[in-house]
Parts: C-alpha cells; sequence; structure tokens
C-alpha cells in the first residue's frame, strides 16, 4: 500500500477539523459584516502586517514598549529616575480612548460624542466635573489638543500618560505641563519604532512577541486557490518585515517555501495613510540588503520588493481598483477610513481584542438579558412618574384658578374642590411612592451595569460600547470597516467566494 505524502495528510486532517458548516463556527472566531460584500467580485486581496497577518502578544509588547520610552524619557528628556519604579498597569488603556492635552485629561465618547467617562490621572471624574468641562460646548476633535488612541501600539502612550499625569499632580505639580507630558511620552515612543530599538528586542525573540498562527499559512492558500491575488502593504520597513513573515510561514506549507511565495506583491514602508493620499514614487528593495535601487518602478512584479508608492499607481499598474479590491488592516484612520472615503476599496478590520469581547460578552449573556429587562422596566416607570407628576400639576393649577376665582372651599360644582384636593392628595402619595420604586430601581440598573462594564474592563468597560450606545470607536468600526474579526484566519472557515450578507438593523420605532 502506497503511503499517504505527509502534505496530503495534512491536508486531510485540516479538513476534517473543519466545522460541518459555517453556522458552526465559534463566535469568536466569525467574521462580521456591516455592509453586503461579495467575495467571488473580490479579485485582488490586501494585508497590512502588524497587529493584522502578525497579532502581538500585546502584555508582553506593552511593558516593553514601556520600559523602552522611560529609557529615553530619562536619558534624552531630563525626566527624573524615580519615574522608573513606577507601576504602569498595561491592562488600564483600552482602543478608542482620547487625551486631552491641555487639560491632562483621558475619556471616552459615545458616537455622539458624549463624553461618558473620564479619568484624570487615575481619578475617576464626577459626572459634574465632566458636563462642566466636556458638554457646554461641541468638542473640537480635529484640534491638536486632542489625540485619538485608535491602534494598539498606542496603548503604552496612555498607561504612561495616565501614570505620570497622577504621579506629577502628587509629587511635582506644575513641574511639567500635561500636553508638553504627553508630547514627550509620544515622541520617546515614536523614536522607539524608527531608531529600532523596540523592533530589534523584538526580532532577537519573535516567539516571545508575535502569536504564531497555525491557521494563517492555509488561509492565504485557500485565497490563492480561488483565483484570488494578494498582497502585502506595511508601513514597517524590510529587514523588520521579512523577519517577522519569515517567523509566521516560512515552511508551514511545502508549496510555499518562502513566505514571499504567498503574494504577489510585496510592498514595505507603505507610510499608510500617506500611501492613499500622497503621490510618492514606489522603488524596488534590494533583499539581500535592504538597499533602494535607483530604476524607476513601471510596474509590479511576483518576485520583487517594493518601498513607498501611492494608491493611484498601485492601480494603473495592477488593473485593478475599486470594489475589486479588499484591504485587511487594524487602523481605522490609516487602513480603513480613507480607503471607503476616497477609493472604494472595500475593507475589513482586524480587532484582535474581538475574541475576548465575545467571550465576555457570552459569559455575561445572562446579566445583559436581566439589565435590559430592569432597563425597559424602568422606562416604564419613568413614564408613569412623568404623568403623575403632570397630573399633580394639573390638579395645582385647577386648585390655584378655583381660589383665584373666588370660590373658596365651597364655591364651583358641589364638593369639586374637596374631590380635586383628595385627587392631589392621592396623585402626590402615589408619585412619591413611584419616585422611590424608580430611585431604588435606578441604582439597582446602574449597579448591574457597573458589574458588567467592570467584567470588560474595571475603568472603561467595552471597546466597543458605551453606555446604552456604540462607542465612538464601535461606530467607526461599523461606519467604514464593511467585515470585521479578530484575527484574519477567521476567513478560513468561509468560502472564498462566500456572499457575506449585513443583518437588518431596525430603527428604534421598529424595535
Amino acid at each position: 500500500m502506497v503511503a499517504t505524502p505527509p502534505e496530503l495528510d495534512a491536508q486531510i486532517a485540516s479538513l476534517l477539523a473543519d466545522p460541518a458548516s459555517e453556522i458552526d463556527v465559534p463566535r469568536k472566531h466569525r467574521v462580521f459584516c456591516n455592509r453586503n460584500l461579495r467575495m467571488d467580485s473580490i479579485e485582488l486581496i490586501g494585508f497590512d502586517m502588524d497587529y493584522t497577518l502578525a497579532l502581538y502578544h500585546q502584555d508582553k509588547l506593552e511593558k516593553l514598549s514601556i520600559q523602552i520610552t522611560l529609557d529615553k524619557l530619562i536619558e534624552k528628556h531630563g525626566y527624573p529616575e524615580d519615574i522608573r519604579d513606577l507601576a504602569y498597569p498595561s491592562e488600564w488603556a483600552i482602543r478608542g480612548l482620547m487625551v486631552d492635552r491641555e487639560l491632562g485629561h483621558v475619556f471616552k465618547m459615545d458616537r455622539h460624542s458624549y463624553v461618558g467617562r473620564c479619568h484624570h490621572g487615575f481619578r475617576t471624574l464626577s459626572q459634574d466635573e465632566r458636563k462642566q468641562t466636556y458638554h457646554n460646548e461641541k468638542i473640537n476633535l480635529s484640534s491638536d489638543r486632542y489625540e485619538w488612541i485608535d491602534t494598539l501600539f498606542g496603548l503604552p502612550d496612555a498607561c504612561m500618560y495616565t501614570t505620570l499625569v497622577d504621579w506629577y499632580d502628587t509629587h511635582r505639580h506644575g513641574e511639567v505641563g500635561y500636553w508638553k507630558l504627553f508630547d514627550d511620552i509620544r515622541a520617546a515612543i515614536d523614536e522607539a519604532h524608527r531608531d529600532d530599538t523596540l523592533k530589534s528586542v523584538i526580532k532577537a525573540d519573535l516567539a516571545a512577541y508575535i502569536v504564531k498562527d497555525p491557521q494563517l499559512a492555509e488561509t492565504l492558500h485557500k485565497f490563492r486557490s480561488s483565483g484570488k491575488k494578494l498582497f502585502l502593504l506595511t508601513n514597517s520597513l524590510w529587514d523588520y518585515t521579512d523577519a517577522v513573515m519569515t517567523f509566521l510561514l516560512d515552511g508551514e506549507r511545502k508549496a510555499y517555501p518562502s513566505w514571499r511565495n504567498y503574494f504577489d506583491i510585496v510592498i514595505v514602508g507603505g507610510a499608510k495613510p500617506a500611501f492613499f493620499n500622497d503621490k510618492r514614487p514606489f522603488h524596488q528593495v534590494e533583499p539581500s540588503s535592504g538597499h533602494l535601487l535607483d530604476a524607476e518602478v513601471k510596474s509590479l512584479g511576483r518576485d520583487k520588493v517594493y518601498q513607498g508608492g501611492n494608491v493611484v499607481a498601485f492601480e494603473e499598474m495592477t488593473k485593478i481598483r475599486g470594489e475589486n479590491v479588499l484591504y485587511i488592516g487594524d487602523h481605522i484612520y490609516g487602513d480603513i477610513l480613507r480607503l471607503r472615503k476616497q477609493h472604494m476599496w472595500r475593507t475589513a478590520m482586524v480587532l484582535q481584542e474581538l475574541e475576548r469581547e465575545i467571550q465576555v460578552g457570552d459569559r455575561l449573556e445572562g446579566q445583559v438579558r436581566d439589565l435590559d429587562l430592569l432597563d425597559r422596566r424602568r422606562r416604564n416607570l419613568e413614564s408613569e412618574v412623568d404623568y403623575q407628576a403632570m397630573r399633580l400639576k394639573r390638579v395645582q393649577r385647577l386648585l390655584e384658578e378655583s381660589a383665584g376665582n373666588g370660590h373658596g372651599s365651597g364655591g364651583g360644582a358641589p364638593g369639586a374642590r374637596a374631590k380635586l384636593e383628595e385627587v392631589k392628595r392621592a396623585t402626590k402619595a402615589s408619585l412619591e411612592s413611584l419616585r422611590a420604586r424608580l430611585e431604588l430601581m435606578t441604582e439597582e440598573v446602574e449597579s448591574l451595569d457597573n458589574r458588567i462594564d467592570h467584567t470588560f474592563n474595571p475603568h472603561w468597560g467595552s471597546i466597543l460600547r458605551e453606555g446604552n450606545e456604540n462607542s465612538r470607536f464601535g461606530e467607526q468600526v461599523n461606519d467604514y470597516a464593511d467585515l470585521y474579526t479578530s484575527r484574519v484566519s477567521n476567513f478560513a472557515s468561509y468560502s472564498p467566494l462566500r456572499y457575506f450578507r449585513a443583518p437588518r438593523r431596525p430603527m428604534p420605532h421598529e424595535v
């Protein structure tokens, strides 16, 4: 009997491990759809690398980023050695937070740009403080005063800023301005990315910092097998890109001896979002040295590596454009928003946090149901309170008009005033009882709501929700990402020709 080749054995094992149908895909591994997308119309699929093809062990990476940033703040920006020994809670920040450089606050907004919760250092601002600061005029989010933390790379910024605002307020108040403090942190961490301080540590121990997804190679192969072309477009430069992609893909499938064999086009140093806005030329990279070649790039070849470039030239050279291109990335501003607004590429967003969000949400399903029920009862009770309050005002007005017309206690229809007085007493008693019940129910709702939020994140709740609304971050995912999922390999559970359909979203009057 002829032995089965190992490659075929692996393919058979993979097939047998597949879900029986797409319905059986666990929720945390599903691809979710905001806007209908026919995969059979997609000819070209592009991928970012960092936090898209390459997911990071976030806690380890944040601790490394904070350590290197502290070194630079102390050695190059003159900050005191004392800050090295502070506790920087890496789990404190989430994506979607806004930094107020002027006041030293960090806050989270809902989809209407309403500030739902806010911290100064580690102190939570009261509702009155929030309203006094942010609710009297529209926040100009395009102002330099505000910085949106919309990437996972940005979480150490928010964590360090909060910790140092807290420390300086307590120990050296006024020594460093809030604006300068954030700018120094951002400059130090940007320098760590730029001068290879951070990436050299990662390259030295890739397995410690990067998640090796065993299904990634199969996913890319599945796309290619359906006739789609693939390209890589990353802001990382060649040396780091090659190290990471080699770690992720080399040796995973015999038909692809090098990671570059999975891709028809490889573009590094893309400088997104400038890639989508500017007209920078493409340069060819010499892979063995990383040096740029002088020759003008007139076509994009499968066996070559490119740096820079722009979307207009890319579409001209590939002859594929608009809705026939799907780009998968992790950054709303750098990867998603410009593509949807200006170039009509279809978009998919990788939210590494989504797996945990779904797991926590599933665990809290019963409590969320209870919260919805309590909230409906509270709304009904509020309506009854409003009705009885209006009824009491009406009765009071009739009593005053009756007295003003000189009817006195005995005027008008026989016993009418006495009846009004009785109605007033009964309505007032009913209103007081309803208000007491409403107060207790509101406390119950808020307590349960806080417990649910605390399970997602003790300080900020879910990254995708704020109160009863989508968070600003969640709304932008909803608006600009046609698809979203927790990792690229989740596409392996779906046909490459799948018609992704968005669910029907009822308006409030339809619920």
